[in-house]
């Protein structure tokens, strides 16, 4: 008899509370969506003192569709908290299965780990990037070592590690150094969700405006991003592009929060919106000159692609992940070149900017990668573990 599977949402679940998802969240929802109603499949949530509890589909079912509409709106609605999901829940089995970790949670416990697989079992886990431990320097207090420890009981304990990029096996593989790996690596780069329905309420910002959208945090860059407009206020004054940033205030971002706080020409000219539903998003991005991603570092980058698909030009750190899923359409740049970023925002900004229509004109026709395209290998890699 086949293994069942085992899928742990514990993070999906913890995540509810937030009203707009990350990458990750995302990630996790589409394995949540292409493996409710399988047979075989058990959905897991660690539950503290409660231990491992078997979800049953049909609350499963009612959460995934309560989460969307909330992401769509920008978070309304509301959620009694996890009681209604371990309502009618049992306690997780003891026996071997094929567990599956489509995001970081619970990596840190190799009990749990352990547990998840059972006796006999397998252990598939996702991972989405190095980070913390590749730029210690980006990561909150003590993230680079709790993600060291994730690593290397990934390392240890698991039979497949799924990654989202050829970028990402490589860095995985430069963590493990000389230590053989003892588990199979399968990329399986993301798929793209579909742009949704643009809100018709939604109030657009005056044109022109590009769009940041990320954490605030240091390793997004947004400190390049606000002292290029603060440089272009002062030669251009307000004949300059507006900018949009959407995203949460993360961590270790004093210099940045003080320009967005207290710098007139930022607060001019740039507008910070903590966060937005996928509906208002979509109707930003629709409006938008391009989606500036200055990262120094990513996983995948998700945004791209997404901005992509929906015909919304790219400016992006020269990242090699960038262009391993974004290929040749986007426009590059070093993530530390200021005045080249200020030069290609400018250019952008025009009515009848050429170096934009040059990126439409190789974006047309590109098809973004579906989700059937990602789940096609792992659906093969999961038969020939539980077969």
């Amino acid at each position: 008899m086949s293994l069942p599977l085992r899928l742990d949402l514990s993070r999906l679940v913890w995540r509810a509370r937030h009203p707009t998802p990350s990458g990750i969240d995302r990630v996790e929802l589409a394995y949540a969506r292409h493996f409710l109603g399988r047979a075989n499949t058990q959905f897991v949530v660690r539950a503290g003192a409660l231990g491992g509890r078997v979800l049953t589909p049909a609350v499963l079912a009612r959460f995934l569709d309560w989460l969307e509409a909330s992401w769509l709106a920008g978070g309304e609605g509301s959620l009694s908290g996890t009681a209604a999901l371990l309502a009618g829940s049992r306690r997780m089995p003891a026996g071997p299965a094929l567990g599956l970790i489509p995001s970081h949670q619970n990596w840190h416990r190799p009990d749990w780990l352990r547990r998840l697989a059972g006796p006999g079992g397998k252990l598939v886990l996702f991972l989405h990037d190095t980070i913390p431990v590749d730029h210690p320097e980006y990561a909150r207090a003590g993230g680079a070592a709790r993600h060291a420890q994730r690593l290397d009981n990934a390392l240890d304990l698991a039979d497949v590690v799924v990654v989202n990029s050829a970028a990402t096996q490589q860095a995985l593989v430069r963590f493990a150094g000389a230590r053989a790996l003892r588990a199979q690596v399968l990329v399986a780069p993301l798929g793209t969700q579909r742009p949704a329905e643009p809100d018709p309420a939604f109030a657009l910002p005056q044109q022109p405006y590009f769009v940041a959208l990320g954490t605030i945090e240091p390793r997004k860059n947004h400190l390049l991003l606000l002292h290029a407009w603060r440089a272009m206020a002062e030669r251009h004054g307000d004949a300059i592009p507006g900018l949009v940033i959407v995203g949460r205030r993360g961590w270790e971002n004093e210099q940045i929060l003080d320009l967005l706080d207290r710098n007139p020409a930022v607060r001019r000219h740039v507008t910070e919106l903590g966060g937005l539903g996928d509906r208002a998003l979509s109707s930003l991005l629709g409006g938008a000159a391009a989606l500036l991603m200055p990262s120094f570092a990513e996983g995948f980058g998700m945004p791209v692609n997404e901005a992509l698909s929906q015909g919304v030009p790219v400016i992006a750190a020269d990242l090699a992940v960038y262009r391993e899923t974004a290929g040749a359409i986007p426009d590059y740049l070093d993530p530390l070149d200021g005045p080249g970023w200020e030069r290609t925002v400018l250019a952008y900004a025009q009515p009848d900017s050429p170096q934009r229509a040059a990126q439409l004109a190789r974006l047309a026709g590109w098809q973004p990668p579906g989700w059937t395209q990602h789940f096609a290998p792992v659906d093969a890699m999961l038969a020939g573990l539980t077969g």
